[in-house]
């Protein structure tokens, strides 16, 4: 009687520990084999204080995992189960389960990106926030003044303080954290280039530098040309000359230009008109790049005071007004000549 139960439990035993055998190859070989996805790539959402056991029953439900239990039962062994990390993740087919969990504890989380870009003024921007669908939108309405009370700094103008630059964030970001990174990074900017300057500008402060930084970048249709932009614009500044630039006309006159710029226009004062004032207007007139803000800050070295653009993007710099308007004549006149105002 007791030889026969020796043997039962014997055999017991021995399946015991063949079926421990195979169920231990058939868990590493699921934790070691790639999960063959359906489909390219899948995209699994982790939402705060997701736990294992819900994690795994999403993962079945997409179709990633066929055995939720070895995956928990790897969870729990290697101390990881309780280090989910929130955030939108993509799979691919050749990950493993292991590399699966890696990654949903890594925090690399899908990144979208939206580009500021240069030249664009702050209505572009609150437009292109306003239209972005990854964002999530708190600001109720684009104003302008509205936005910067919401950064904490109601008192200044919005124009011009966001860097131009293509930014990563993944989903759930707000617009307002979107711009308040924006405006941080040109904060930053301007203090890392400012000190460094080139001696005798006649730029009292960052401030003036981002707006004249900004017409530069208006300005500019070819990006090897910006120092030399600058320079004219330097150069009239210290000879107490009108910078008379159609770029702060144009933003002076806002939603009423047409696209059209006439003399009249020209002629009426406000405060953006370079034409009827001496000095650099009020505010930026747009968001001026990195590279706008170092030409303002190293202007090339020379004697021309005008410029005017060829049609190719480029420009013709004149150190002589008489020499100005034969570049008028030619480049935008096409060659017929007639009265050219002084531009001076």
């Amino acid at each position: 009687m007791k030889s026969a139960l020796y043997k039962i439990t014997g055999i017991l035993l021995l399946l015991g520990s063949l079926a421990f055998a195979w169920l231990w190859m058939d868990y590493q070989s699921f934790l070691t084999s790639p999960l063959g996805l359906a489909t390219p790539k899948v995209t699994v959402q982790v939402d705060p204080g997701t736990s294992m056991k819900q994690l795994v029953q999403q993962l079945v439900k997409q179709d990633v995992i066929q055995h939720p239990f070895y995956l928990t039962w790897h969870a729990r062994l290697t101390n990881k189960a309780h280090k989910l990390r929130a955030g939108e993740y993509t799979l691919t087919p050749e990950m493993t389960p292991v590399e699966l969990l890696d990654t949903l504890i890594s925090g690399k989380v899908v990144q979208y990106s939206l580009t500021i870009v240069e030249g664009w003024n702050i209505w572009q921007l609150l437009e292109a926030v306003a239209n972005d669908k990854t964002l999530t939108h708190t600001l109720d309405d684009n104003d302008p003044n509205k936005l910067m009370a919401r950064l904490g700094y109601p008192n200044e103008h919005p124009e011009g303080r966001f860097l131009p630059d293509t930014y990563f964030f993944p989903r759930h970001t707000t617009d307002i954290d979107f711009l308040r990174r924006a405006y941080d990074s040109m904060k930053h900017e301007l203090t890392q280039q400012w000190p460094s300057r080139q001696t005798g500008l006649p730029l009292a402060t960052p401030d003036e530098a981002l707006i004249l930084a900004s017409i530069v970048e208006k300005e500019t249709g070819l990006a090897e040309e910006r120092p030399r932009i600058a320079g004219v614009f330097i150069r009239r500044l210290q000879q107490g000359m009108r910078l008379q630039t159609d770029p702060t006309i144009i933003y002076g006159l806002g939603r009423l230009f047409d696209g059209n710029l006439r003399r009249k226009d020209l002629r009426q004062d406000n405060p953006y008109n370079s034409y009827t004032r001496k000095g650099l207007p009020p505010t930026p007139i747009a968001m001026p790049g990195k590279e706008a803000i170092a030409a303002v800050l190293h202007p090339a070295d020379g004697d021309e005071i005008f410029f005017v653009a060829k049609g190719d993007g480029s420009h013709y710099f004149s150190s002589s007004l008489a020499e100005h308007n034969g570049a008028v004549i030619k480049y935008q006149l096409g060659g017929r000549a007639r009265r050219v105002s002084t531009n001076q």
